[in-house]
């Protein structure tokens, strides 16, 4: 059985520039104890009770091999996240799939080389199912194994049927134990933490509609609070909305949404003295009410729409209304800030509607934001798993890695006859790591548990000989102790045990002696080798690399993007509802790649290290490592998402108060504001340049960092002859850009 990964740290951060203390994982306590005993509790019974059935009840042990097996990969080596319940939803939806594998797994034995294809195909496509979100991903190690098992001689087609039977009734009876036994402690949705988040924004947009226009510092706090508190990160792998459908994406997009709101509310400036705020008032109090009437929609409710359409209005009415030339170039530079307030206040609104209805929100919503709101689930799941089927996805790489590796595995085990050979193949299954380092380190410890338990299991074989009573009585606790302390302890420990208690299964099975325990032993090793050597072949550095390049990548697809926008601005010209601002496609898969190498890199025990997901940058140490600066790799993913949505902002037509979005006609800037939101877009897209190549650099990028906000250029404050809302709208954003490149290198202003 596998180890786990170590729990996360957080960092701690000053004024926006984060230190990182070098921390020692917490001991286990009981609060990490008490979910594992539970989980442990169900498979026990569910897996003990098959087995017993089958094998004292009606004297059938293939059919109590397989029903054991099945309870064990489904809830033992998979990690399904979420409560009981929730896992036992999963879990009754994998039987079919089970059913196949296990047939597919059975026919495919007759020979070595198509046990060897079949392994190679039906792994792969195990693994890469981990695009699918937390829950594929969790199941995919059992599903392996109920290929794995049927797979091995004997050949016998014969025994399909009881093997079935077996299977079925140690899953059934695991969904069974995940519903009713033992429950777990609810999790908070994901949709309530949206809910509360905009709570928040609706009481700073109170506070931002009456006296003094600005909001005070406890509701600017809880608002940074509350938009921490959607980063993934923050959230359990069950709530997390990572699947490919309508609602998942549309909950994600309300998120993110969400983020932007607050930022805006928090960040937008007081109106100027002497001004008269009445002509923005409507809109943040139009904002007020959208956010309280999503917040309800969230949580349920099925509110009127009013808000949203009041807010629309009020948006045009903003947009439209004309400015006397000698009016004060603050208030322009407010009212661009109070309309990307409303556009993201929007944006949540429909998200929130799209997540709650589905496909029937759909007519309602821009095309161009929204864009997967009226596909079908085949064409988002194709879209998904084809956007990550190239070398450059971290979920492809492990496939391939963990593919091939099953594959040289099942080889080794077919040519060599190896007794016990599939658990050669559960070790190179549970033991293949992301990076050739935490491999090696993982295999260490495995080796030494497993050596252990050999050495216990030996003495007790030797000791009980063929006393099947004294097994059977062993079993139970031994299993609950094994599916206990291992998730918690370590892999060390979880070989150990597993060791053990998978020789009390096969005593009982046949007749054994202590040998079993070196043909243990003798498996693991050569399946724990198997994986190493793939781990050093394939992709030995894991995440880290490859989020280096996507990360440039990214940074080099911006910059075009940047530059496009700028110049589009200047020009004016149409504005369609297009489903993509022309460009933004491939900034999108850019962004999908950076996410998915992000994601596992944050799983790895390097990156858990290395402060992750906050603001900063710190030292990197290490083997692997020049003592190089480790950017803050979530503000690369924050500013790729700004360069998006920025961009797609400025070139989509305004939403309308109601109905499908029209072509809009954007008349040119003054030639000075033209020359001058140019000369922004060229300075921000050479200096997203400069942070492609300082996160990647080659062998000839200059060592000496150059400044990303020069003292003397003044660029974001000028006001040139000519500038309208939107070029203000346009430095805005530029100048947000740019935040989020001092923050990626550590050199965040106070």
């Amino acid at each position: 059985m596998g180890g786990h990964p170590k729990p996360h740290t957080e960092p701690r951060t000053t004024r926006g520039i984060t230190s990182m203390a070098v921390r020692r994982i917490v001991p286990p306590s009981a609060a990490r104890y008490a979910p594992a005993a539970r989980r442990a509790a169900r498979v026990t019974l569910a897996a003990g009770a098959s087995f017993y059935l089958f094998l004292y009840g009606f004297g059938q042990t293939t059919a109590a091999t397989y029903a054991l097996f099945a309870a064990v990969a489904l809830a033992g080596l998979s990690r399904i996240p979420g409560t009981g319940r929730q896992r036992a939803a999963v879990v009754i939806r994998l039987l079919p799939a089970s059913w196949l594998l296990v047939t597919v797994g059975t026919y495919l034995a007759v020979r070595t080389w198509s046990a060897v294809l079949g392994m190679l195909v039906i792994g792969f496509c195990l693994a890469f199912l981990a695009v699918g979100g937390p829950r594929p991903a969790g199941a995919a190690p059992g599903l392996q194994l109920l290929y794995i098992l049927p797979s091995f001689p004997p050949y016998d087609p014969g025994s399909l049927a009881e093997r079935l039977v077996g299977t079925t009734v140690g899953i059934l009876l695991l969904v069974l134990a995940e519903a009713f036994l033992f429950p777990d402690p609810p999790a908070l949705p994901y949709r309530e933490r949206a809910a509360r988040a905009l709570d928040t924004a609706q009481a700073c947009a109170r506070e931002l509609g009456t006296a003094p226009y600005r909001v005070t510092g406890p509701t600017g706090r809880a608002a940074g609070d509350a938009a921490t508190s959607l980063r993934p990160m923050q959230v359990p792998e069950a709530e997390r909305p990572a699947g490919p459908g309508v609602r998942e994406r549309a909950l994600t997009h309300a998120a993110l949404a969400t983020r932007t709101l607050l930022s805006r509310l928090a960040l937008l400036p007081p109106a100027p003295e002497g001004s008269d705020p009445a002509a923005a008032l409507g809109v943040l109090r139009a904002v007020e009410r959208t956010a309280a009437e999503t917040a309800a929609r969230m949580r349920g409710a099925t509110p009127a729409t009013d808000a949203h359409t009041d807010l629309a209005e009020a948006r045009a009415v903003l947009a439209a209304t004309h400015y006397d030339p000698l009016e004060p170039v603050a208030v322009l530079r407010r009212h661009a800030a109070v309309l990307e307030v409303a556009d993201a206040a929007l944006a949540v609104s429909t998200a929130a509607d799209i997540a709650v209805r589905g496909r029937a929100a759909a007519a309602d919503a821009p095309v161009n934001r929204f864009w997967y709101a009226g596909m079908s689930a085949p064409q988002l799941w194709w879209i998904r798993l084809s956007g990550h089927a190239g070398r450059r996805s971290v979920f492809f790489q492990n496939a391939v890695r963990l593919a091939l590796a099953l594959a040289a595995a099942r080889t080794v085990a077919g040519l060599d006859t190896l007794p016990h050979g599939f658990w050669a193949m559960l070790a190179t299954l549970t033991l293949t790591r992301t990076t050739v380092r935490e491999t090696r380190s993982t295999i260490r410890v495995a080796l030494t548990g497993t050596l252990v338990g050999a050495l216990v299991t030996a003495g007790l074989l030797a000791l009980v000989s063929n006393d099947t009573k004294v097994y059977a009585a062993a079993l139970l606790p031994v299993m609950l102790l094994t599916f206990t302390v291992g998730p918690v302890k370590g892999v060390g420990w979880a070989q150990a045990l597993f060791t053990l208690t998978v020789a009390l299964v096969f005593a009982q099975l046949a007749a054994a002696t202590w040998r079993l325990a070196e043909i243990r032993l003798l498996d693991v090793l050569i399946g724990s080798a198997i994986g190493a050597v793939f781990g050093l072949l394939a992709w030995p550095r894991g995440g880290h690399d490859e989020l280096r390049h996507s990360a440039a990548v990214l940074m080099r697809g911006a910059a075009e993007i940047v530059v496009a926008t700028t110049a589009s601005i200047a020009a004016g010209g149409v504005r369609e509802p297009l489903p993509y601002v022309p460009g933004h496609r491939s900034l999108r898969r850019m962004l999908i790649l950076a996410e998915s190498a992000y994601a596992q890199f944050q799983s790895e025990p390097a990156g858990q290290g290395r402060m992750l997901g906050a603001p900063g940058a710190h030292r990197a140490h290490g083997p692997d490592s020049t003592d190089r600066t480790e950017p803050d790799w979530q503000a690369v993913m924050m500013a790729g998402h700004h360069t998006l949505w920025g961009s797609d902002r400025l070139l989509s037509p305004p939403p309308p108060a109601s109905g499908p979005a029209a072509p809009v006609v954007v008349p040119p800037l003054g030639r000075e504001a033209a020359a001058e939101v140019m000369r922004l877009g060229d300075r921000v897209a050479g200096r997203l340049l400069l942070v492609s190549a300082a996160l990647d650099p080659g062998g000839d990028t200059p060592p000496t960092p150059v400044p990303l906000r020069d003292p003397a250029f003044d660029g974001f404050e000028a006001e040139p002859d000519g500038a309208t809302r939107l070029y203000y709208a346009a430095a805005s954003w530029l100048d947000s850009l740019l935040t989020d490149l001092e923050r990626i290198s550590g050199t965040d202003r106070p």
